[in-house]
């Protein structure tokens, strides 16, 4: 039988966590996977994952779908183009432009049945791709039973205090990271809780030098480019901002607290000032019955799936797209200005 071959297309490090567990479903059905960025990300590939460093060694790998977890993709690229997403937040839970429709993908790969019906209802009226329920990729190491049993070992802590999580988005209007540092720097110096860091990869390399620097007896700062999954399960609570790391927290069932969130709801302890924040990571980790059971509901009706297995239902689905092909579709939109740009960023202006 043919292998068949999948693309990895990345711009930013995100795209390593997303999509490296679909890669690892391509390789359990014995089929072929390569990466390309034009972004960050390609120096973080391991010794057996395949780069590929320009459009014409793209084209001669010639792939069957091109998998994307941001807003764009090459459409001169072989293969259908199949969008995967790059954060579970959604134009409801503070992702603006998230059911946005630009016109480059063949094949919406949703989680959610409120996600999926908003998807399916811009399919019906655009007519040029289509959409498949199948869980997030990026998810799926989370609900792994293989991981190693003793967390905190796996991430390299062995203390006897509650756990924080601290993840902060790089939006000048929603992050909180310098505003909580001192708040942060504070609490690990007291000795109450023990920190984990992590920011993201588009921060401020200044203020991520400056977060790095309280690596201390009760803080471990990680960098953007590791492996935030075991952080996620070690950790016992998590304070956040309107970032989708978020909501991936939540999905183990664990209590989140957020500074200045965009859209809080029931499902998170939100405060506004500095030195709420210890009270409300204490309250938080006495996990109160109307928090957690607004968390269940809320992950719930984002991403119903926990059995780790999207990357399967999105390697199914991009199967039945093939077999069927574009039977009923339009063309997609021309598109002119967004493919433009992309061919001038590769350097890319051949026809064919």
């Amino acid at each position: 039988m043919t292998k068949k071959r999948y693309l990895m297309y990345g711009s930013q490090l995100y795209a390593l966590a997303i999509l490296r567990p679909l890669q690892n479903a391509i390789i359990e059905r014995g089929d072929e996977v390569a990466w390309f960025f034009d972004g960050p990300g390609a120096e973080h590939l391991q010794a057996h994952e395949r780069h590929l460093q320009s459009v014409e060694e793209v084209k001669t790998f010639d792939p069957q779908a091109v998998f994307v977890p941001g807003n764009v993709v090459p459409d001169f690229f072989p293969g259908i183009k199949v969008q995967v997403f790059h954060g579970l937040a959604t134009d409801d839970t503070g992702k603006k432009g998230h059911y946005r429709i630009r016109g480059f993908f063949d094949l919406y790969c949703t989680r959610g049945d409120e996600e999926t019906c908003r998807f399916q209802q811009l399919a019906e009226k655009y007519k040029h791709f289509r959409v498949a329920q199948t869980g997030w990729p990026k998810l799926d190491p989370l609900f792994s039973e293989t991981q190693d049993a003793d967390l905190r070992t796996q991430v390299g802590i062995d203390v006897k205090q509650p756990v924080v999580l601290y993840g902060s988005t790089f939006s000048p209007s929603l992050t909180s990271a310098p505003y909580l540092y001192e708040t942060i720097r504070q609490l690990s110096q007291q000795g109450d809780f023990f920190w984990l860091v992590t920011l993201h990869p588009k921060t401020d390399p200044e203020l991520v030098a400056r977060y790095r620097g309280l690596a201390g007896k009760n803080l471990r700062f990680f960098e953007s480019h590791q492996d935030i999954m075991p952080l996620l399960r070690a950790a016992d609570v998590m304070l956040c901002d309107t970032s989708s790391i978020a909501i991936e927290f939540q999905m183990l069932d664990k209590p989140l607290v957020t500074f200045r969130a965009k859209c809080p709801g029931h499902q998170q302890i939100d405060v506004h000032a500095c030195e709420k924040v210890e009270a409300a990571l204490k309250k938080a980790l006495q996990r109160p019955e109307e928090l957690m059971k607004a968390t269940r509901e809320f992950t719930q009706s984002l991403h119903p799936w926990n059995d780790g297995r999207s990357s399967q239902r999105v390697l199914a689905a991009v199967d039945q797209y093939l077999a069927r092909g574009r039977a009923g579709l339009k063309s997609k939109p021309l598109n002119l200005l967004r493919k433009w740009k992309m061919r001038r960023k590769l350097g890319y202006y051949r026809l064919f």
